[in-house]
C-alpha cells in the first residue's frame, strides 16, 4: 500500500535491521524495545486488521505463526516468548499494516489495564 512505512519495510525502500526473510514475511528489530528482545513479524502482503484477512491472508499469518518458533536461536525464544498483536488505536496500534510483536529475553508480568 502506498505511503505504508511497514510495505516500504518490506520492499527494501527503507532500511530496517532484518533478522529474517521469507516468502510471507519479515522480522526486523523493534525501535522502542518493550521488553530485552523485541521483534517484528510483518506480513508481506498489507492489510490493517485480522477481520480483514482474506484466505490467502490467514494463510500467510497460519505460516508466520508456525515460523516464529523455529527460529527459536535467532529471536532468543528458548526462555520463553510473548506474542502480541494490536487491533486498532485503542489496542495502540500505531502502523496500519497487521504486525506481531514477539517479546523475549526476560520474565513477563501479565498487567492488564
Amino acid at each position: 500500500m502506498e505511503g505504508c512505512l511497514f510495505c516500504k519495510f518490506v520492499s527494501g525502500e527503507f532500511s530496517v535491521d532484518k533478522v529474517f526473510e521469507n516468502e510471507d514475511f519479515i522480522i526486523i528489530r523493534d525501535i522502542a524495545p518493550k521488553a530485552k528482545n523485541h521483534f517484528l513479524a510483518i506480513p508481506k502482503i498489507h492489510f490493517k486488521y485480522l477481520a480483514e484477512m482474506t484466505p490467502k491472508d490467514a494463510e500467510a499469518v497460519g505460516r508466520i505463526l508456525k515460523t516464529i518458533p523455529t527460529l527459536e536461536d535467532v529471536l532468543q525464544l528458548k526462555s520463553g516468548y510473548r506474542l502480541v498483536i494490536n487491533q486498532g488505536d485503542d489496542a495502540g496500534q500505531t502502523v496500519p499494516h497487521l504486525h506481531i510483536h514477539i517479546l523475549s529475553g526476560q520474565k513477563m508480568e501479565w498487567n492488564p489495564a
